[in-house]
């Protein structure tokens, strides 16, 4: 019984990640944007309108109001951060077997983790609202302007070589040792180990979700190259490498955006 209980639990896990991916994708379509988040006519002229303008749907316009933009970065979180805990349930799964971790336990990380993503969530939600009444993103939640983009990518970049990024991905890294150091019993306890390993894990990947300002909130292309980069980040045997030539990669990308138009004369 355990065995099958274990395999519906994770089927279960991933059905999760997969129903919120194709959540993102059909809200993508939806908006007139292509896999790589190129919007169609109709979805550019949407783009520019001003959120302040009334509209004859009775929902007025979705992305200029916080529901439906918290409801879309939720689903957003599970279909990108929930890939990126599977060697956190799998160290605790070795728990399971070497000290007194429970599936109860099991679900309980899960649940804080949720708990913590949900919350950050409608922070960025918030976050959003924000710069787009304040003229800096459009309404698919792309920056206007390109000195906003280099910033963006210059100080995330930038993030990926301080103390604060190198701490909390040390937890994400190395989960084993947290569970070791932190370790709870029960429901209640995997709860608690969830909620503290969810703020390390913000704190450690707040910045990519940061990104989606310049290539677009809703870009699934976006979506997919962050995520494959947390879950490689995460990733034992490779994790503590990436971490800093990303930093590189995204500081070199933010100075190419500001040199772009003495390259091209725009």
């Amino acid at each position: 019984m355990s065995h099958v209980t274990r395999m519906a639990l994770w089927l279960s896990f991933f059905g999760l990640i997969l129903a919120a991916w194709a959540m993102m994708y059909m809200m993508s379509m939806s908006m007139g944007l292509d896999l790589i988040g190129r919007p169609s006519e109709m979805a550019a002229k949407m783009a520019m309108m001003d959120p302040r303008m009334p509209m004859d749907m009775p929902q007025g316009m979705p992305m200029a109001r916080f529901g439906p933009l918290f409801a879309m970065w939720a689903i957003m979180m599970a279909a990108m951060m929930l890939p990126t805990m599977v060697p956190t349930l799998r160290s605790y799964e070795d728990l399971m077997v070497s000290a007194d971790g429970t599936r109860a336990g099991w679900l309980g990380v899960i649940a804080g983790y949720a708990i913590v993503w949900i919350a950050f969530a409608a922070l960025i939600a918030g976050v959003q609202l924000v710069l787009l009444y304040g003229g800096v993103i459009d309404m698919l939640g792309m920056a206007k302007s390109r000195w906003v983009t280099a910033a963006l990518l210059i100080a995330v970049g930038l993030f990926q070589f301080t103390r604060a990024k190198e701490i909390c991905h040390g937890v994400c890294h190395s989960p084993m040792m947290y569970f070791l150091g932190n370790w709870k019993t029960g429901t209640l306890g995997g709860l608690r180990m969830g909620l503290g390993l969810g703020v390390f894990c913000v704190g450690c990947c707040w910045g990519f979700m940061a990104l989606g300002f310049v290539g677009g909130v809703m870009s699934l292309l976006w979506m997919g190259a962050a995520t494959l980069f947390m879950v490689l980040e995460k990733l034992p045997q490779i994790g503590h490498v990436i971490t800093k030539p990303m930093g590189f990669a995204l500081i070199l990308a933010g100075l190419a955006v500001i040199a772009s138009p003495l390259i091209t004369g725009a």
